[in-house]
């Protein structure tokens, strides 16, 4: 790895976005100087990765095609599939769906005969996303479901918990409170194993929503009390909504817990018998 790419890599880690664009074109430069391809495909693919990190889509995909060509030139399956799902996830975010699905279904193509479920899990969570954009819910579950299946054959945690968050979150906005749970507890669950609180967190103010919705102020107050603890610990912006949250579930939960009292008999008294 150059130098340029290194205290580019250090940049994006400390999120300098802007830094790490200009350390990346320094590594493209150097790449073209020393005419290694692998160098300029792995230079041009971050940079690329930058740009729509800032939104500057109109670079991002010049270096995207870039990237596409040298990889097709090098016959590498596995990189051109995932070049074409990083240009389908620029059309998505730029709004250009019907182009964003066309570089989507030929990256299936690609990806598909060669089984690398890392990047089809990647590619089909984020195709489910944009028929949800696009008002095409049922078609967006299936996809869904295709994600959780790529995840569990190679064990992709992180792409699980994600994929369980999305669906249920989702599945929420359809009204399936019943799979919304399932789903958003898994991504919990998952969540947890990578000791990733602020996702955790997340989860738990849609789980709050769901037993809300029941009337279930009690569980949808120990959702918020997590949330609310993780706030505090990652100094999370959320704190004061999640806060708020919780001082109303708790007052409710109180309630229904009086109401829902039985009455209290009165107290009765046995007659003890003396020791002997």
């Amino acid at each position: 790895m150059s130098d340029a790419s290194q205290r580019a890599r250090i940049h994006l880690h400390r999120g300098n976005l802007s830094e790490a664009r200009h350390w990346y074109a320094e590594a493209v430069k150097e790449a073209r100087n020393g005419e290694k391809d692998q160098a300029l495909t792995a230079a041009l693919g971050n940079l690329g990765n930058v740009y729509a990190q800032l939104g500057e889509y109109t670079e991002a995909e010049a270096c995207y095609h870039e990237v596409l060509t040298l990889q097709r030139r090098e016959h590498h399956p596995s990189t051109v599939g995932e070049t074409l799902v990083n240009l389908g996830n620029l059309k998505a975010e730029s709004g250009n769906f019907e182009t964003a699905r066309a570089y989507y279904l030929e990256a299936i193509d690609v990806l598909h005969p060669i089984e690398h479920h890392r990047a089809l899990g990647i590619l089909y969570n984020n195709l489910a996303l944009m028929e949800l954009a696009t008002g095409q819910p049922g078609t967006a579950v299936v996809h869904f479901q295709r994600a959780l299946e790529c995840h569990r054959t190679v064990g992709d945690e992180l792409g699980l918990a994600n994929t369980f968050s999305q669906f249920g979150k989702a599945l929420l906005a359809q009204g399936d409170l019943q799979q919304a749970e399932r789903c958003l507890n898994n991504a919990s669950e998952h969540f947890i194993k990578l000791g990733q609180e602020p996702s955790e967190a997340a989860v738990l103010r849609l789980l709050a929503d769901i037993y809300e919705t029941r009337g279930d102020h009690v569980s949808a107050w120990r959702c918020m009390e997590r949330a609310v603890h993780v706030d505090r610990r990652y100094h999370l912006p959320e704190i004061e909504n999640d806060q708020e949250r919780l001082a109303l579930f708790h007052a409710r939960g109180k309630e229904a817990r009086t109401s829902s009292a039985p009455p209290a008999s009165p107290a009765t008294f046995k007659n003890q018998r003396p020791v002997e």
